[in-house]
């Protein structure tokens, strides 16, 4: 698998996988990331891919200060499961 790109200008997350594209869209405001969207290609799911692509992302906002606000079912989901980047 390849590396957890920030892709500043599309406001998103990326992850390439073999020219497949997974991705967190986000959004940053008044000091905090606000995720909207997580999607990756169906014959590329259920292999921890997104877990992969959102734990960089937070790892990137907890890095800048960043409160994470997550706006997608999948990220909120992942929030509860992963409690130590709450706060």
């Amino acid at each position: 698998m390849g590396e957890v790109i920030d892709n500043t200008k599309e406001n998103r997350f990326e992850l390439d996988i073999d020219g497949h594209l997974a991705i967190v869209t986000y959004s940053i405001s008044d000091g905090a990331i606000y995720f909207t969207h997580t999607e990756t290609p169906a014959h590329l799911q259920g292999r921890g891919i997104a877990g992969r692509l959102v734990q960089a992302a937070f790892e990137s906002a907890r890095q800048r200060g960043l409160k994470i606000v997550p706006r997608c079912s999948y990220v909120a989901a992942y929030l509860k499961r992963h409690p130590e980047f709450q706060g």
